[in-house]
């Protein structure tokens, strides 16, 4: 493969291409052993039966109460396939802010045809905007966004086929990347960016960080550069998002292991060994993904091994201060973070959700030591707690394992540089690649999109069930049942004693997503909430509005062929957890993922992310695409969640 042609590929089957795990699986016979699984049909999820109801009778709604009246203030927006925003009859859009445009009056302009120079590139919007959350104070509103990775073949000159070839183009990559804050208002012209607001910020690949936590000063952190191990350049793939009841931001640090490479063969202890093939980070002598490591010498493993340690981790940047130093909390792990979803406890502490973005990784729970007091010390609620992680079992319990030296036999430190090999110390439960969480604002409830994993349950070239990147076969598992999973699910549960802080819980799948259209009944026609008219697949971002419905955003296969046909553009759903009822709100431009969701401070707009389109937008033809964060209003201008 070229390796401009990586460009192209999509983080799990890079990941695929590096750590290879082969199949030669019938399909055939994987529906027959799935329709099968007494554990798949006998008690979590009843194809066909109207019923999504754990057997134990807790978690009921997801399509018993269907009969109730529709909470939604929208009609079904059917599939679409072409290159621009689709919304319902009764609402509009428009383009807030779109990659390259300027954050300063002294940002260079954007050219259509070959984007942003190096000179001023971290002056403007970035690219590829992911999670998003908006702060307020009075009539100040800051719009925070992430902007997760480039598309080289967009971001650098057309002649060079998407591969940097000098030290000036990583500097323009690194620039589009991180987290943009802004100031945003609404005037006569609509939404804008404040330009020149002292509000505004770019948060880069270079920026300084503090690290915290029991990782910092650690040996596994330390390098040339930084031999305390308490400081970091730069934060990675910033994909989901959250927020603190304090008021500031977490930006979550996902596919990191693919700006690392080796300009020399390696000779590794058995420590960096074991973590690089753990976090997929290549040992091979290559370009790599990015090739960040041929121009900067900070990614080159073979001259800095532990820099790929100080990355992985979610990190809390003050939206109202340009001049705090945004901090990387490694006591909530290190893995491919997707988002960062809190709770309070009763008792006051605060519990953090969060999932690891890869087929058969785990979820995890933070839970403080300290408790949240408005107004008071925040200091030690991200960095002195206990981190856990989740272990579903088939008869719809579960329960989050302290993650403890005494349990893992690491050490603290190592637990939060090695999270992934501590929950395969537990003995946790192999998920489908568990991305954004979100927890119910009225309900002591949480979800987890389950996104897909076409590697579950199928077989190698030796008829062996594929593994995890622990080695873990993956057979499914009753909140992951289905094998050569292309469309995903998402799972829900109830803390037990409705405490977040509880290690116990109640859990069910809120919805499977599948194709009745092409698969008559099965496991692959979905939960009895998806029909010819709602059909998706890899539910991927998630957020829960003031009304308690559930905005369902999806990453998938959009070529709308074969398994997908009629699904078309990736999209955005609503669901209603109290009567299972699911619609299509809003549909991207070919070849996009919708992600990134958040509401005005009145709540009358809903601001969406639009990432990596295809199709010339939002500009049109004759210009680059560009990501781009869209507003969406009714015509009433009545609330919208």
């Amino acid at each position: 493969m070229k390796d401009a042609d990586i460009q192209d590929l999509s983080f799990d089957d890079w990941d695929e291409l590096k750590f290879p795990r082969k199949t030669t699986q019938d399909f055939d016979e994987v529906v027959e052993r799935a329709i099968s699984r007494r554990g798949f049909l006998g008690g979590v999820l009843a194809f066909g039966s109207g019923a999504a109801v754990m057997g134990t009778g807790m978690l009921k709604g997801t399509t018993a109460m269907a009969a109730q009246a529709s909470r939604f203030a929208f009609e079904q927006l059917a599939p679409q396939t072409d290159g621009t925003v689709h919304v319902p009859e009764g609402y509009a859009w428009d383009v807030l802010v779109r990659w390259g445009d300027p954050l300063f009056s002294d940002a260079p302009a954007f050219d259509a045809a070959t984007g942003i120079p190096t000179e001023g590139s971290d002056r403007v919007f970035g690219e590829n905007t992911d999670g998003m959350e908006l702060f307020h104070k009075g009539d100040t509103e800051l719009l925070v966004v992430n902007s997760e990775y480039v598309n080289t073949k967009v971001n650098l000159p057309v002649e060079q086929e998407g591969s940097p070839v000098s030290a000036d183009d990583i500097v323009r990559l690194q620039n589009f990347q991180g987290v943009s804050v802004m100031e945003v208002a609404e005037g006569a012209d609509g939404w804008q960016v404040v330009v020149d607001s002292p509000y505004n910020r770019r948060i880069h690949h270079r920026t300084p960080m503090v690290i915290d936590g029991p990782a910092a000063g650690h040996d596994l952190l330390k390098t040339e550069d930084d031999p305390t191990g308490t400081a970091s350049l730069g934060t990675f793939n910033n994909c989901g998002s959250g927020r603190t009841p304090w008021g500031t931001y977490l930006t979550c640090e996902e596919n990191f292991n693919g700006y690392f490479g080796t300009t020399e063969d390696l000779v590794l202890d058995d420590v960096h060994a074991a973590g690089f093939q753990r976090y997929g980070v290549s040992t091979d002598v290559e370009p790599g993904r990015y090739n960040y490591h041929g121009y900067d010498a900070r990614f080159d493993i073979s001259k800095h091994p532990n820099e790929p340690h100080r990355a992985g981790y979610i990190v809390e940047i003050d939206p109202w201060n340009p001049d705090a130093t945004p901090v990387k909390h490694t006591a909530l792990g290190r893995f491919k973070h997707e988002n960062a979803a809190y709770a309070l406890a009763p008792d006051g502490r605060v519990v953090v959700y969060m999932g690891d973005d890869e087929r058969g990784e785990y979820m995890y729970k933070w839970v403080s030591r300290d408790i949240y007091v408005p107004g008071g010390d925040t200091s030690t609620l991200l960095s002195e707690g206990r981190l856990h992680v989740a272990k579903f079992n088939d008869d719809g319990t579960g329960i989050w394992l302290a993650l403890t030296p005494e349990d893992t036999g690491m050490s603290e430190a190592e637990i939060a540089v090695f999270t992934r090999m501590a929950g395969t110390a537990v003995r946790a439960t192999t998920m489908d690649r568990p991305e954004w969480i979100a927890v119910h604002p009225h309900a002591v409830e949480a979800y987890c999109c389950l996104t897909n994993n076409s590697r579950r349950g199928a077989l190698d070239d030796n008829g062996n069930v594929v593994t995890n990147a622990a080695g873990e076969p993956m057979v499914p598992n009753a909140p992951n049942p289905r094998e050569i999973n292309r469309y995903g699910q998402i799972v829900r549960w109830r803390p037990h004693n409705d405490d977040h802080g509880a290690s116990t819980f109640d859990w069910d799948l809120y919805v499977m997503a599948g194709n009745p259209t092409v698969h008559a009944d099965g496991p692959f026609a979905g939960s009895a909430n998806i029909n010819a008219g709602n059909l998706f697949n890899s539910p991927d971002g998630m957020q829960i509005d003031t009304s308690g419905l559930i905005w369902i955003q999806t990453d998938g296969d959009d070529d709308n062929a074969g398994d997908f046909a009629g699904m078309g553009n990736n999209q955005m759903l609503a669901g209603d957890p109290m009567t299972g009822e699911i619609r299509r709100f809003l549909t991207g431009p070919k070849g996009s993922e919708v992600t990134g969701l958040t509401w005005s401070a009145d709540r009358r707009t809903m601001f969406v992310g639009i990432q990596h389109p295809s199709a010339p937008f939002p500009d049109g033809e004759g210009s680059l695409p560009r990501s781009a964060i869209v507003v969406v209003k009714r015509d009433d201008n009545a609330l919208v969640g």
